[in-house]
Parts: C-alpha cells; structure tokens; sequence
C-alpha cells in the first residue's frame, strides 16, 4: 500500500512549472478574452476624426 506521508516527504515541486508561473504572473499576457474586451470596450469608445491636410 502507498504511504502517502512519506511519498509527500518525498516531492520536490519542478524548477520549470516555477519559472513557468513566474512568467505569467510578472506578465501581461491577455487571452482570447481580454482580446474580446478590447475589441468590444474600443469599439464603443466614440471614434475621432482625423483631419487630413491643412
């Protein structure tokens, strides 16, 4: 049988999935959500007119 005490005793967490999680918390990573946010949020926004020339 498993002595799950011991095999807890045992672990070490990878070095990888660490670095990994660094990364996207110290990140602005947007996903497919945010994207739609911006996209909707930009769109509502009243858009300005750019005057060309003089």
């Amino acid at each position: 049988m498993i002595n799950f005490e011991e095999e807890l005793k045992k672990f070490h967490p990878s070095t990888e999935v660490e670095d990994i999680q660094d990364c996207i918390y110290n990140h602005n990573a947007t996903d497919i959500a945010g994207v739609f946010e911006q996209m909707f949020t930009r769109k509502e926004e009243p858009e300005q007119e750019q005057v060309i020339g003089g």
